[in-house]
């Protein structure tokens, strides 16, 4: 399991990469425009909120896409293109046909099928879409039907599937977002400690999609607390529990998190990194952790690590909840319109219900020191597999094959192994050519050695490392030419 989410994890930089700028982009125009978010009367604030918006709005499609990418044997578009069929299905027939299917069901709310463009479903059909494409790319249709053979199999295979698993979904997916709801509003009679919860579970949700579903109960107006319209209401609109302002407290405490929290995360991720990549690792931290200050935006930070380092996104999830209830205890309100970023909190000042937003400054200070040292000891102590710290060996950056012969290197190698028939899945980092192989009895170790490698390893049942070193990559596309 714990491989299937490393992959995972690993599938999912490549979208993650777009969302920085995204964020970038729709936190300068909510800046330069924020009565409209963007689409009011300036145009320049338009153009960059809209720009911005159309990737994270559609961050669904980009996980389908990196997802079923990622997951494939060897990374060709056509994965690509199974895993957005996968999406337009379920689409389709989760956000169209669902609720006049079972419309009539008085049981099931079909509000929910209104939230199908989630995270979840993106994922979701970025492993459908790869699955597809691992089992059917290499199918022989009768002569008659030669057309459809390989890889234009696996659009049809995936709709198919798609459509089979969409059927349950139909019943499933409306419990799933009812629970949620349910589980908000239960949240609301525990004060500050409610907040904490409800924090801690709007980040554990947020690999999904699902955290938008928990945060309509606290932001808006399904169990009447309506948190943000009432922040930036009149006095009169704000939420008294006696001397205690409720108003807020579902908003404030993320400030500290996603400015200064997330950040000195991303700091104690590039201390952690090997030295010999934290150079490449420092590109996506330091976007990420700007992405995160300036906007709010966390997803390009989060997703990083989620699936690498599950226990540590828990971690996360844990010291984020802790600042939101702290802040519910604490003197200090502030709120947003698009996300706690350092945005939304210079424009909080001119709330008529913010209380001393100054103090987020001192408790995100706080806040940054203990999410460095939590996050630096944690990654260390479990030696979790975060940006820049894969498996392989410093040494290994430094091995010169013996022949530059790569097709003869790769021939080599695929005979080892027991020839492609043989071989299950296809993959490489930075030294390592990466193989699944079906029957491990037919590798041969000391044939895979006489290419010239400089060693072998057999970390599973099935799995065979071969190390090369940093011309792996060349290999690996000979490899991978071979094995078609």
């Amino acid at each position: 399991m714990m491989k299937f989410l490393q992959r995972l994890g690993k599938s999912l930089m490549l979208p993650v990469a777009c969302l920085p700028v995204a964020g970038i982009l729709v936190g300068i125009g909510y800046w330069i425009d924020p009565s409209g978010w963007g689409a009011g009367s300036n145009i320049v604030s338009n153009i960059l909120y809209s720009a911005g918006s159309s990737i994270i709005d559609n961050m669904s499609v980009l996980f389908a896409v990196g997802v079923a990418v990622g997951m494939s044997v060897d990374q060709e578009g056509t994965s690509a293109l199974a895993g957005i069929v996968s999406w337009f299905v379920f689409q389709q027939l989760l956000g169209k046909v669902a609720p006049t299917v079972v419309g009539d069901i008085s049981w099931l709310d079909v509000a929910a099928f209104a939230k199908v463009n989630n995270q979840f479903i993106g994922i979701l059909s970025g492993i459908i879409g790869a699955v597809c494409y691992n089992k059917f790319h290499k199918t022989e249709l009768p002569e008659f039907l030669g057309f459809f053979s390989g890889r234009r199999s696996v659009a049809i295979m995936t709709a198919f599937i798609t459509l089979i698993i969409s059927i349950p979904m139909m019943f499933l997916w409306p419990f799933i977002y009812g629970a949620l709801v349910a589980f908000g509003e239960a949240m609301i009679s525990l004060g500050p400690v409610g907040a904490g919860i409800y924090a801690f579970f709007n980040r554990l949700l947020i690999p999904v999609g699902l955290h938008h579903a928990l945060n309509s109960v606290f932001w808006f107006d399904v169990a009447g607390i309506n948190d943000i319209a009432r922040f930036w209401g009149t006095p009169a609109d704000v939420i008294w529990n006696g001397d205690f302002q409720v108003t807020g407290i579902y908003q404030t405490g993320f400030f500290p998190v996603m400015m200064f929290g997330l950040p000195a995360g991303a700091l104690a991720m590039y201390f952690t990194a090997k030295d010999k990549k934290k150079k490449a690792t420092a590109g996506i931290l330091l976007a990420a952790a700007l992405s995160s200050f300036f906007t709010g935006v966390t997803e390009p930070f989060e997703f990083s690590f989620m699936f690498l380092a599950p226990g540590l996104y828990v971690v996360h999830a844990l010291l984020t909840a802790i600042s939101v209830a702290v802040c519910a205890v604490l003197p200090v309100r502030a709120g947003f319109n698009f996300s706690a970023g350092f945005v939304d909190w210079v424009l909080s000042f001119n709330a008529p219900n913010a209380v001393n937003p100054w103090l987020i400054i001192p408790i995100g200070l706080v806040v940054a020191v203990i999410y460095f040292f939590v996050f630096y000891i944690v990654i260390k102590k479990f030696d979790l597999k975060t940006p820049g710290r894969e498996d392989d060996q410093e040494e290994e950056l430094k091995i010169e094959l013996a022949s530059n012969d790569y097709t003869e290197i790769a021939t080599i190698i695929l005979a080892g192994v027991g020839g492609a028939e043989n071989v299950a899945s296809i993959d490489n980092c930075i030294t390592r050519l990466r193989l699944e192989v079906k029957d491990r009895l037919k590798v041969d170790e000391k044939q895979i050695k006489s290419a010239g490698v400089k060693g072998v390893l057999r970390p599973a049942k099935n799995s065979v490392q071969v190390i090369i070193g940093p011309k792996v990559q060349f290999v690996a596309d000979e490899f991978k030419k071979l094995c078609k």
